[in-house]
């Protein structure tokens, strides 16, 4: 289940991970693991494919990954349900989002590998002028909730400016990277170029602290890109880390109130839970909260949570055990602290089909007590904490009360308030009448604690390359010796 110099290789270390189902809690199979010596095939693997890969055209390397988006839409059945297997997710959702996603990341810096250039610069007589040159050996560190689609989001920028990758899926979910890497190779991508290794921190920390990679990307938990940073910092390589969240969504009292019912629970439910930037904490306007929350768990109690291999089904399986277990603490952490309206509770289904699993029902708590751990903490599950305020101003300033600054959200027909109020929002990321929806051609990033560079757009790809600056004297030089 490693893969380079363009197949599969087989780990050599003697440590083996099995990837099991979260629905069922069955094996699916067992990973070995990379070997240090693994890892520097792959970095070998990765130099010789980066001096084919940076000497082609872009024209060239653009028409390879927009080929690679064909092969990856073609798929995307197949894909769909190694990732519901390994995630737990919805099949409805990774139908319709996680290849879909990652394709559009192909083709769009496949379209633009292109259109990268340097400039001149006129200096009268004389003349400078910069090249954007890529890299080198790029570290890919993907996360469990959108194995494909993080694994593309790293992967295609990188590439789209001449760099050559090694991307390490997260050991629960390590299937769909190896089917991109075999994809990429389809259509036509140099052997060595995109690489994958497999296995836990110690192998990710390998390639952190490897002097021959050059830039780091990592989507994970906040202690993880600490550590993360402090490896990069041995040889000084590019960084970018899009961790965790806590973030607040806000539903003024003028807000469309169906509208903001199904942002809060986009915001909360969608993936059962297991997104970064959800917002979990709903900020709603006191004189609309009553009404907000009848709506609100009404429809919640219409989600469908089971089996994802079933087309209905809306909420799935959180991805472990371990994961599962953390997510009932923190919900009887939350009954001491606050009050519990709905859900929360194991989910075994009506005949017990769902007792193997890690089910959890979507739970919605009310309170108002900001210093909460369910108000404080990052959960990733499907939990919901809705809070009371009455002044913008109020709520502003809750809202940035965080260690954390990767999304938010506001709900308001007012769009002076909406801009007036995300311009204060101490967020990376933040929506207007929406929530989680995250186009390629936008970028998508933290601030404070959550992280920082940014993962899409056309900003990303300064992230991947380095400016060279050359200038040309054309005439003596004005010497003072």
């Amino acid at each position: 289940m490693l893969y380079y110099n363009g197949q599969r290789q087989t780990g050599t270390s003697n440590h083996s991970i099995e990837n099991i189902n979260p629905a069922n809690g069955q094996i699916i199979g067992t990973i070995q693991t990379a070997s240090e010596d693994d890892v520097q095939k792959a970095i070998e693997s990765a130099k010789s494919g980066f001096r084919i890969w940076s000497a082609m055209s872009p024209t060239e390397r653009g028409r390879i990954l927009r080929k690679a988006a064909e092969l990856l839409r073609s798929k995307n059945d197949e894909i769909a349900r190694i990732e519901v297997e390994d995630t737990g997710k919805p099949i409805s959702e990774a139908l319709e989002v996680d290849i879909h996603s990652g394709a559009d990341a192909l083709e769009y810096y496949g379209g633009i590998a292109a259109s990268l250039h340097g400039e001149h610069y006129d200096l009268g007589a004389s003349f400078a002028y910069t090249r954007r040159e890529p890299l080198g050996i790029c570290a890919g560190i993907g996360a469990w909730n959108y194995p494909i689609q993080i694994a593309c989001w790293k992967s295609a920028p990188a590439l789209a400016c001449g760099n050559a990758m090694i991307f390490k899926p997260a050991e629960l979910t390590p299937r769909s990277a190896v089917l991109l890497a075999e994809i990429y190779s389809e259509a036509g991508l140099p052997d060595g170029v995109f690489n994958i290794i497999q296995g836990e921190a110690e192998v990710g920390q390998l390639l952190t602290r490897h002097p021959d990679i050059r830039k780091v990307s990592l989507t994970g938990e906040v202690g993880t890109g600490k550590k993360v940073m402090a490896d990069a910092a041995g040889s000084l390589k590019h960084v970018t880390l899009e961790l965790g969240g806590k973030s607040p969504l806000i539903i003024f009292d003028d807000a469309d109130i169906d509208e903001a019912v199904n942002g809060a629970l986009l915001a909360n439910f969608y993936t059962q839970g297991e997104i970064c930037s959800n917002g979990t904490r709903v900020y709603v306007a006191q004189s609309i909260k009553t009404e907000f929350l009848k709506k609100l768990i009404d429809k919640t109690k219409l989600l469908k949570t089971g089996d994802p291999m079933d087309i209905k089904t809306q909420v799935g399986a959180l991805i472990s055990r371990e994961h599962f277990e953390k997510v009932l603490t923190y919900i009887d952490k939350g009954k001491e602290e606050a009050t519990l309206l709905y859900g929360g509770e194991r989910f075994e289904g009506d005949q017990g089909e769902c007792k193997d699993g890690y089910f959890i029902s979507p739970a919605i708590f009310e309170t108002d007590d900001e210093s909460a751990c369910i108000v404080r903490e990052e959960i990733f599950g499907p939990v919901m904490t809705v809070l009371p305020f009455t002044e913008e101003t109020e709520v502003v300033r809750k809202a940035n009360d965080t260690i954390y600054g990767l999304a938010a959200g506001v709900f308001t027909r007012d769009l002076k308030r909406a801009h007036r109020v995300v311009q204060q929002l101490e967020a990376g990321m933040c929506w207007i009448n929406n929530y989680n929806v995250t186009p390629v051609e936008i970028p998508f990033g933290p601030y404070k604690q959550s992280g920082f560079g940014k993962e899409n757009g056309l900003v990303t790809l300064d992230a991947y390359s380095q400016l060279k600056t050359v200038y040309v004297e054309m005439d003596k030089i004005d010497s003072p010796y």
